[in-house]
């Protein structure tokens, strides 16, 4: 017989030999506990004093109930140590005792609560504080080279197509947030970059959460005229935003907005801001017009997403069995003026562009060498989604309006009327891990008709739905819109491959 063998056959005798003797220990023990409880049961001697007698019946009760506690600990410690011993002469690892997580381990959200949990102060304090850490970060490869070189809009003017090949941090934003004082006084700052725009906005916001119907919260936000801007972001379908949404949709700009679930499934955002994209313009530069915002969505059936930051998510990755709907509107109305610098024909105040890809506030947009200098800009929108078992389809329709126009000229037309839409469908094939997605958008407007297609796949090669890579491939006709943090540029028309990491936790 090998020394190992040996070694391990007499291990294993120490073993029985301990468990052996320990289980004489607890049954002497369990035996011997017999006695206080007769003990207790006698009658004492008794004396002339009933007093007395009294005192020393207290004294002896309160002495047997501290044996009889001793004796459960030290029989629950014999018990722990048999079940140990039994354990290890079968190979199988012991629990940890039931007070073991709450000495050394975090609970089971840990640090991390639907973002990382920097300090929180205890219930009981004085002053409730919590800071909790957010992250959201895309690197993308873009490649619109494809494109032709040139677009035409509807007064027969040649425009350049910017073109691109690059690799940025497409976005990066870095949020602290929670509460202070007292937990429904919420705060929040944002530090948000975007590297293909080189821009970078510092922002904060306050708000008071008075129930679970109503929070009133002033600083930066998105006018919530579509759903892309209410608390959806990064959890799109695609790779971005559509074409047709970025055209349509409002921009972000300070204000004060209240939201909340009155009814159960009735959600709401009601906002007034200074404008539709003021996130770079001085107060000095703002007008004095304020924009009008607001977005109710229905949720019948139940919440459309999991509690938490990808609420809102568009796609199914929790893959629920149960059917469930989404149905919403939103409608925005601003006044809007070009900037206060006439020589400057592209105004950074203004996202505002005409379906042919011209920015509605630079000279020549509607006649030659005539500026518009002030126009209402209206929008409404309509959305709705559905998910079921992994397959989610979304869809929202634009409705846009602009008139009361003000220019420095005659102009050909008092006002102009678009509209659109965006579609998108996406199945997991490899439950919470492989999405595929097909959708499109277009737009029908007054100067032009631009489309666009696309098909893509959504790896989550971790398990979670707040990291993903994904890549697109989409097909553009005449995009009448530019954004440096979106795939467009005015006017491009071809094949554009997509590919990105999103990280947003």
């Amino acid at each position: 017989m090998s020394r190992h063998r040996m070694f391990a056959r007499s291990n294993s005798v120490r073993l029985r030999l301990a468990l052996t003797v320990t289980s004489v220990l607890l049954l002497a023990s369990s035996a011997y506990g017999q006695t206080p409880e007769t003990t207790a049961l006698t009658e004492p001697s008794r004396s002339n004093d009933p007093d007395s007698d009294d005192a020393v019946m207290k004294t002896d009760n309160a002495a047997v109930r501290e044996q009889l506690r001793k004796m459960e600990e030290q029989q629950k410690a014999l018990l722990e140590l048999v079940d140990r011993l039994q354990r290890q002469l079968d190979g199988t690892p012991a629990p940890a005792p039931l007070n073991v997580q709450s000495q050394t381990e975090p609970k089971k959200d840990g640090r991390y609560r639907d973002g990382m949990v920097i300090w929180e102060t205890p219930e009981d304090d004085k002053v409730p504080f919590l800071l909790k850490l957010n992250l959201n970060t895309q690197f993308r490869y873009l490649n619109t080279l494809s494109s032709d070189d040139t677009f035409t809009d509807h007064l027969g003017n040649v425009h350049d197509v910017h073109t691109r090949n690059d690799l940025t941090v497409n976005r990066a934003m870095f949020i602290l947030n929670g509460y202070v004082f007292d937990k429904r006084l919420q705060y929040s700052y944002t530090v948000w970059t975007a590297a293909g725009a080189a821009s970078i906005v510092v922002a904060g916001n306050i708000g008071w959460r008075f129930s679970q119907a109503l929070t009133i919260t002033g600083g930066y936000n998105g006018a919530p005229g579509v759903r892309t801007l209410v608390n959806t972001f990064p959890f799109f379908t695609g790779v971005d935003r559509s074409m047709a949404n970025n055209f349509f949709r409002n921009g972000f700009t300070q204000g004060v907005w209240a939201s909340g679930e009155p009814l159960k499934g009735l959600n709401y955002s009601a906002f007034v801001g200074n404008g539709l994209n003021t996130l770079n313009i001085s107060a000095s530069k703002i007008d004095t017009h304020l924009l009008l915002s607001g977005s109710v969505w229905w949720e019948p059936l139940g919440a459309y997403g999991e509690p938490g930051k990808s609420r809102n998510m568009y796609d199914d990755y929790f893959a629920s069995k149960k059917t469930r709907i989404r149905l919403g509107t939103a409608f925005t109305r601003s006044r809007e003026d070009r900037f206060s610098n006439l020589d400057q024909s592209n105004p950074e105040n203004t996202s505002l562009y005409n379906s042919d890809g011209v920015l509605t506030f630079s000279t020549g947009a509607f006649a030659p060498g005539v500026t518009l200098d002030e126009a209402t800009d209206r929008l409404w929108a309509i959305d709705g989604g559905i998910k079921w078992n992994g397959l989610a389809i979304n869809g929202e329709y634009y409705f846009r309006w602009l008139n009361d126009f003000a220019a420095d000229g005659p102009l050909p037309l008092a006002s102009t009327f678009d509209n659109g839409f965006e579609l998108s469908a996406g199945q997991f094939v490899i439950p919470q891990k492989l999405m595929v997605y097909g959708r499109g958008s277009k737009v029908f407007g007054q100067f032009g008709n631009p489309w666009e297609y696309a098909g893509g796949v959504k790896w989550h090669f971790l398990p979670t739905e707040r990291l993903w890579l994904s890549a697109e491939l989409m097909r553009v006709r005449g995009a009448p819109y530019s954004g440096g943090f979106t795939p467009y540029t005015a006017g491009i028309t071809g094949w554009v491959p997509v590919i990105q990491a999103v990280l947003a936790f």
